[in-house]
């Protein structure tokens, strides 16, 4: 399996946390985003939206973390992260659509690069702009995750499931940022027991290749 990421992508980051805690090998294509022109032009020949990540296996081509989430699971049955129950399934995949959906869009980078250059905000607006939507997300995650019976030491029982994968990189991002989350307990609880484990800590933004001084090859527009 070869997977398509880049660090500071919040939708990379999950993707890479299903693949350590299910233990599937893979080899990791690292792709620049940052510039006005996105992704090279190789890479917008597998996905042309120019985004990350994108998964390639046995000629297939996956895009949007949470297709390749649950094809990893579907592909590998060991370490399951998904319940066994079509109800459980499914609160499982609403949580993790709370963070995929409803607040990573609202501060990916091509969203704030608009706002930045085309609507020409500061940065002390776009620090506002990402600050409010993050405190709304994490507060209705919050209020599920404080009162739903179904919540354990995880996102979903007491074994980790796509939900925490889709909760770690905001509350990380959030905290890298320097957002006060004092007001999310349960949230924080969560990440906390996530980070405990090697296969969340080695899918961190700081740790990949592509974060370090003199990274691997990478493909740049």
């Amino acid at each position: 399996m070869e997977l398509f990421t880049y660090c500071r992508s919040v939708a990379a980051h999950r993707v890479r946390i299903v693949f350590n805690y299910k233990a599937i090998p893979y080899s990791s294509k690292f792709v620049r985003l940052e510039s006005d022109g996105g992704a090279a032009h190789q890479f917008r020949a597998l996905n042309p939206q120019g985004l990350a990540p994108v998964l390639v296996h046995d000629g297939q081509v996956i895009t949007q973390s949470m297709a390749i989430m649950e094809y990893l699971e579907e592909q590998v049955a060991t370490r399951p992260m998904m319940p066994a129950g079509c109800c459980e399934r499914a609160r499982v995949r609403s949580l993790a659509q709370m963070f995929i959906s409803d607040i990573q869009p609202l501060h990916s980078m091509r969203v704030l690069r608009y706002l930045r250059d085309r609507q020409a905000m500061s940065e002390q607006q776009l620090d506002k702009w990402f600050e409010y939507w993050i405190r709304i997300g994490l507060e209705a995650a919050e209020v599920r995750l404080s009162s739903e019976p179904e919540t354990g030491v995880y996102c979903h029982g007491d074994q980790p499931t796509l939900a925490d994968a889709c909760l770690v990189p905001e509350v990380h991002l959030a905290m890298q940022r320097g957002q006060d989350l004092s007001a999310f307990p349960t949230v924080r609880r969560i990440y906390r027991t996530c980070m405990t484990l090697g296969s969340f800590q080695a899918a961190a933004p700081e740790t990949q290749l592509d974060a370090m001084p003199e990274p691997v090859q990478i493909l740049s527009a």
